[in-house]
């Protein structure tokens, strides 16, 4: 198998992860044989068969990997163990990262994509007690915190020795 890219000696570090940038070998798709590329952390990262290809200041690290006809470009990333193929594309502010799969016939100019899940998983929301987020988790297992009382004013109902009623008051 011919090599279509290969990693060249310029270099940046982006999240603490160095990235190169690649070159092209030989023509494919809309891609000549000396452009330089975006930036990728490995040669994993990007599939040396097909059209696949990372542009500009797109980059791509972790094991994450980019196949088939995918294109990455304008500002976006693919990380984790994110896969992009097929004819996908992702530019933009686009990030698709962790355990996301984009595979079809699609253009993601921006957002977050994180995920992938079989349509018969249950996603469900798990209450983590902040105002300004939401978990989402699979088949979650919680076990609650007691709170520390100390420190609390606490009135208490008590009937034969034994606590038959309770409750925190601020």
């Amino acid at each position: 198998m011919t090599k279509k890219f290969k990693l060249t000696k310029n270099k940046k570090e982006v999240c603490w992860v160095v990235l190169y940038q690649i070159e092209a070998l030989k023509d494919f798709g809309d891609v000549e044989k000396g452009d330089l590329g975006g930036w990728i952390e490995k040669e994993d990262n990007l599939s040396q068969d097909g059209d696949a290809w990372v542009y500009g200041d797109a980059w791509v690290s972790g094991n994450a990997y980019v196949s088939g006809n995918a294109q990455v470009y304008g500002n976006a990333y693919v990380s984790g163990n994110a896969q992009v193929s097929g004819n996908a594309r992702v530019s933009g502010n686009a990030q698709v990262y962790g355990d996301a799969w984009v595979y079809k016939k699609i253009k993601l100019i921006g957002g977050y994509f994180y995920h992938t899940k079989q349509k018969s998983e249950k996603i469900e929301m798990v209450d983590t007690y902040n105002d300004d987020w939401e978990t989402l988790a699979r088949e979650p297992k919680i076990e609650p915190i007691e709170e520390k009382l100390q420190g609390k004013k606490v009135k208490i109902k008590v009937a034969d020795n034994q606590i038959i009623e309770g409750e925190i008051v601020d």
